[in-house]
């Protein structure tokens, strides 16, 4: 049974995808007959070009994708190069997991909290530095430039790309190089940069082309931090996909191959860059430059990646004051009473949701890992090596959302197969079985073997050595890959709302529909749920294994 865990897990990934575009690209052309197009023609796309700011949206789409990938990936490089071995190195390194774990819905409601005319830095430095005694007229959260969406990305990609990193660097022997850099006379951030980034950026390329695929395509955060006339090109798709006329939908699919397109360019600009980038610091690897930058690389590398992970815990902490402010006039820095008002109305309202989230990410999450496991103890025994073939494991981060899961609905349809809630967990598992196979992975292989070894010499059974030695060796690694499968799941917006009809209502989907209120405080409630649900998963991975590790210790003595 093992043997066919990869190509489970390959069809599990590639199949839906592939059946999605197919049956997005069709009805792009006008060929859908349960819709009434019987005949292949241009008009779909004909009318996506002629609606009103879509090059804009292209635009902005395009560059949130290019713009906020390059500025996290330069602040985690940075970061890696100038503080290694520091308190601020152990620091980050515990707190990148949770950071990772928040939902990107909660995360730009917190940033929006933060940033908007009367949020908390407005308060913060107002009347003393700026004299307002109002909040100031501008257009900060929902810009046109879609700036906003940009630095939320950023807050969200940064621990997405460190972790993989941090991943990938024991694959590098990191101190050797350094020590033979630091020995010809290299300071510390140069020798970094020099020795190490060459040889690590081919490990993370995948995770930095799922980070640009994610990012022109996002649909939560663009809802609640993107622009608004137009928005940002999947915003567009969706409520095309949700028009009460149903021939929009011609124009929706033509619009989801544009969306796969736009990623597609981006993802080549960037492969352009990597080949220009490559020629400019040909020259700057050899030329025996050893200290030119140091201090200002150090310093930018220290404080940006500080800067973004403060941010987003003060993001948390905004809402939870929010969740529970009374009345709270501008520029008061502070509630004038706190209340648990808002939590007591929202509570019945929670029950459902929040029970549709913990069931559908706890199966997903469990299917996705029980694969995972099987896959890499095939791998084991086998003795099989990574193959090419582990690009497939992205595909589904690579390709757009909005570009296929439209064309699963129209495929699901054709099997008699309708909108409810194990579809839905299907569609978890699509996005949750990489996560947790890229956590889970690595240290799965760097188990030192000498333990089963002992085991089988002992006359214990392949299986029963995998249940008895190998998983309890690899709970702590287990339970955290288990909780970021779970915080993926909660996260998820759009295959939750697509393949669910919005009939299955999730923490998520329901904090999301409430970015087009006004109401601070019931959003705060919701957001700081959604949050705080993988954070819990995280607490017990942490926690669990401690507790388990000091009762073997008491069996024993």
């Amino acid at each position: 049974m093992l043997t066919l865990a990869p190509a489970l897990v390959i069809t599990l990934l590639v199949l839906p995808v592939g059946a999605g575009l197919v049956m997005v690209l069709l009805p792009a052309f006008g060929y859908l007959p349960a819709l009434g197009g019987h005949s292949v023609s241009f008009a779909p796309w004909q009318m996506l070009f002629a609606q009103p700011g879509l090059g804009r949206s292209v635009a902005v789409s395009f560059a949130s994708g290019l713009v906020s990938t390059a500025i996290a990936f330069a602040i985690v490089v940075l970061f890696l190069a100038a503080s290694r071995g520091t308190w601020l190195d152990r620091g980050i390194r515990r707190l990148v997991s949770p950071l990772l774990a928040i939902p990107h819905a909660a995360m730009a409601f917190g940033f929006a909290f933060l940033i908007a005319p009367s949020g908390l830095v407005a308060r913060l430095i107002s009347p003393s530095l700026t004299g307002w005694e109002r909040p100031p007229d501008a257009l900060i959260i929902n810009d046109s430039w879609g700036l906003s969406l940009m630095a939320g990305l950023v807050l969200k990609e940064v621990p997405f790309l460190l972790l993989m990193s941090l991943a990938a660097l024991p694959q590098l022997q990191v101190d050797k190089r350094l020590m033979l850099a630091r020995s010809l006379g290299y300071a510390p951030t140069i020798a970094w940069l020099k020795t190490v980034l060459p040889s690590l950026y081919p490990l993370i390329r995948l995770p930095i082309y799922a980070v640009i695929a994610y990012a022109t395509s996002v649909v939560d955060m663009a809802l609640i931090l993107g622009p608004r006339l137009p928005p940002t090109l999947s915003v567009s798709i969706l409520s095309w996909f949700n028009d009460p006329d149903i021939t929009r939908r011609f124009m929706a699919s033509a619009a989801a191959v544009l969306q796969l397109g736009v990623t597609l360019v981006a993802l080549l600009c960037w492969w352009l860059l990597e080949q220009l980038t490559r020629l400019l610091t040909r020259n700057w690897l050899i030329n025996g430059s050893r200290q030119r930058g140091e201090i200002a690389l150090r310093l930018i590398g220290r404080s940006a990646l500080l800067l973004s992970s403060v941010t987003a815990v003060t993001a948390l902490v905004g809402l939870g004051l929010f969740s529970l402010a009374g009345f709270w006039r501008f520029p008061e820095l502070l509630p004038q009473m706190l209340t648990l008002d808002h939590w007591q109305r929202s509570g019945p309202m929670l029950v459902r949701p929040l029970l549709n989230t913990a069931l559908i990410g706890l199966i997903s999450t469990t299917l996705a890992t029980a694969l995972v496991l099987a896959t890499l103890e095939n791998e084991y025994r086998l003795h099989l090596t990574p193959k090419r073939t582990l690009w497939l494991l992205y595909l589904p981060l690579l390709v757009p959302q909005i570009a296929f899961l439209f064309g699963l609905i129209v495929a699901a349809e054709s099997l008699g197969i309708r909108p409810q809630l194990s579809l839905v967990i299907a569609g978890h598992l699509l996005f949750v079985l990489p996560y947790v196979y890229l956590s889970l992975a690595e240290a799965y292989r760097r188990l030192d073997p000498k333990w089963l070894h002992v085991a089988r010499s002992l006359g214990v059974s392949r299986n029963a050595a995998f249940w008895r030695v190998r998983l309890p060796l690899l709970l702590a690694p287990l339970l955290t890959a288990f909780a970021v499968g779970l915080a993926i799941s909660i996260g998820q917006y759009l295959p939750t709302q697509l393949l669910g009809a919005g009939r299955v209502t999730t923490v998520t989907t329901e904090a999301v529909a409430l970015a087009s209120g006004s109401n601070r405080r019931l959003i705060g409630v919701w957001a700081l749920v959604q949050a705080g649900l993988p954070l819990i998963g995280f607490m017990l991975a942490l926690t669990l294994p401690r507790l388990m590790g000091s009762q073997r210790r008491e069996l024993a003595s």
